[in-house]
């Protein structure tokens, strides 16, 4: 279908943006202070957000996700994208497309407002790292709603590869960026055409904890004091905010490239 074909190309723009983006004015200006702090956070705080990030991920992959599925309506959100689909199936227009992603704009953002509120409330009580098994919950709940929006599901180890990996394009930067793009490409393609991969659950979930616990560095440290804590909420609502604006292309890419 020519307009989906479209589409893909305006998809493709945007995620090259995402991709080349620099750091505007106030991250510039604000690299200084972040750079003096994480000077100063001790090497026990590493490793504890490490862990913190590791045993967060695993105890909802394992277990957890029934949880982190009563935070949304699950149901619902298949329920709108089959009807959805259907749309598009019968008229591809700009008007189907849009019917596509009404409930992934929308969660992208109800999430990032909860994971600023969240961040805000513990800084203020100077708390670092009690709320890390609840900020992971909430990138979960923030990608399994854009996932289903697009109709995919998230319980398979190779869907859970596949969410790693999104998360890794987007809390890195440059080659290295890119590298994790073309894998969460490669995850997808194979995923999609029911292609076996070779990979290790374990060491994925340990790569995205460190590079999640690198992203918060900062922030934990910072939000371990009272009062000045309160700039955590900023970084959370950065990080959930730059995790649904690419998962969304990237599901959103997966759907219609399934579509030609």
């Amino acid at each position: 279908m020519d307009i989906i074909k479209k589409h893909l190309k305006k998809l493709e723009k945007k995620e090259q943006k995402i991709l080349n983006k620099k750091q505007n004015i106030f991250e510039e200006k604000f690299e200084p202070f972040v750079d003096k702090v994480e000077s100063k956070v001790p090497e026990s705080l590493k490793s504890s957000l490490d862990k913190a990030f590791y045993k967060s991920f695993q105890i909802i992959f394992e277990n957890g996700t029934k949880y982190v599925e009563k935070l949304f309506n699950k149901n619902k959100i298949q329920f709108n994208h089959n009807v959805n689909d259907s749309f598009l199936n019968i008229n591809a227009n700009k008007e189907s497309l849009k019917r596509i992603d009404k409930h992934a704009q929308r969660s992208r953002l109800l999430n990032t407002s909860i994971s600023t509120i969240e961040g805000a409330g513990l800084g203020l009580l100077g708390m670092g790292l009690p709320d890390i098994p609840l900020f992971t919950a909430m990138i979960l709940k923030t990608i399994y709603e854009i996932s289903l929006s697009y109709g995919f599901l998230y319980e398979i180890d190779e869907e859970k590869v596949y969410v790693l990996n999104l998360i890794n394009a987007t809390l890195t930067s440059d080659e290295i960026k890119r590298k994790y793009n073309h894998r969460v490409d490669m995850i997808g393609d194979k995923i999609d055409n029911h292609i076996q991969f070779e990979y290790d659950l374990n060491k994925e979930i340990i790569k995205t904890s460190k590079i999640l616990s690198n992203a918060m560095l900062t922030s934990k440290f910072v939000q371990g004091i009272p009062l000045l804590g309160v700039l955590g909420s900023v970084v959370n609502y950065k990080i959930i905010s730059k995790i649904s604006n690419y998962s969304s292309v990237k599901y959103k890419k997966r759907y219609l490239n399934n579509k030609k």
